[in-house]
């Protein structure tokens, strides 16, 4: 309906004007919205770009060395105004971004980033509603962006072998959402020992991702996604690897994100000196339907690239791709002609380091 129809439809019908009226926030937008109250979490930034973050209670106040500033002038502000402690300075008041929260906040375990919580959740496309499988909750980072993407109304079951960090895990999730998500299941245990079925996406955060194929594949409905976050190059390679001799997945793709600022002051325009490089890597695969094989691929491997020369390596990528193979009888004869002769410059004037000299 375009905007001209509904002014028609409610000058002829104003009773239905509560129809088309915007529904009220509720959930975490509602935390999220509105002038600063008693329990959000605002973030203080000084001139220097310092960020402190002070959970607001009528009373109190929030210490530095550049002076005090009270709570409650910050409670009932709207978000976005800027205060002055009692030592002049001035601090612009936002709530903290969800990369902010995770760069803050308590951990037990290493993070994920938050370049590759966004990545994981675009490229494994966790949608609304979605029923997502988690292993290796570490300190809550990932399961933060995990149960926002799949709102109240999807699931994410989370596996942590460690109870302290699980421990650590639940208080961060609960601090961001400032309650315990309703979409939210926690176990402490192995995923391997998991029963879970019918689950749109798998997501795997753990030393060797590969021993939890199985149950993965198991977990996963056919076209379901699964992604692993690794650290290192062998994991990335063994990890791709396993994922091929499974059978139950479609070929492999694996990337990383590397993150670069800009330094903007006038015509002072140039990449920051430090960067976020390299954090993790990234696999992602599809589930296939029982019984069925993932055609071979067609790409003709890097020599060595599956052992040495005569071992047992798979030739169905060099018969695959496009062209017929060469004869081997053939390529004999050729290694045996003799090659042409070329004349050789010789030796020209030195100039006694061994180096021609350039004529001038």
């Amino acid at each position: 309906m375009t905007p001209d129809e509904t002014d028609r439809a409610l000058d002829e019908h104003p009773e239905a004007e509560a129809a088309f009226a915007t529904p009220p926030a509720t959930g975490e937008a509602a935390r999220r919205r509105g002038p600063f109250a008693k329990g959000d979490r605002v973030q203080l930034t000084d001139p220097k770009g310092r960020k402190h973050t002070v959970l607001l209670e009528p009373g109190k106040q929030f210490h530095t060395h550049r002076g005090a500033l009270a709570h409650d002038e910050l409670i009932g502000q709207p978000e976005g105004i800027v205060v002055t402690s009692t030592g002049k300075t001035p601090y612009l008041a936002l709530r903290p971004l969800l990369a902010d929260f995770v760069l803050a906040m308590p951990r037990g375990a290493a993070v994920v980033y938050p370049k590759d919580a966004a990545m994981i959740v675009g490229y494994a496309d966790v949608f609304p509603g979605a029923r997502v499988l988690e292993a290796g909750v570490g300190s809550g980072a990932l399961a933060c962006s995990l149960l926002r993407a799949v709102g109240e109304r999807g699931l994410l079951v989370s596996y942590e072998r460690r109870a302290d960090f699980a421990a650590v895990a639940q208080r961060n999730i609960e601090a961001f959402f400032g309650a315990p998500h309703p979409a939210h299941r926690l176990h402490v245990g192995d995923l391997a020992e998991a029963a879970e079925t019918d689950m749109d996406r798998v997501v795997l955060d753990m030393l060797a991702p590969w021993e939890v194929l199985p149950t993965a594949a198991a977990a996963l409905v056919p076209g379901g996604v699964l992604c692993a976050y690794v650290a290192t190059a062998t994991q990335l390679s063994r990890t791709c690897e396993a994922l091929r001799e499974h059978g139950a997945f479609a070929e492999p793709h694996a990337f990383e994100t590397m993150l670069r600022d800009w330094h903007l002051d006038g015509l002072a325009v140039r990449p920051e000196h430090r960067m976020v490089g390299h954090t993790g890597f990234l696999v992602t695969a599809r589930r296939l339907a029982d019984g069925v094989t993932a055609p071979p691929r067609r790409r003709r491997p890097a020599k060595g690239a599956h052992g040495e020369a005569g071992a047992d390596t798979p030739t169905a990528d060099v018969s695959a791709v496009d062209g017929p193979a060469p004869d081997p009888a053939a390529v004999a004869v050729a290694d045996a002609a003799p090659a042409p002769a070329v004349d050789q410059p010789g030796p020209g004037p030195s100039d006694g380091g061994g180096t021609p000299a350039t004529a001038e």
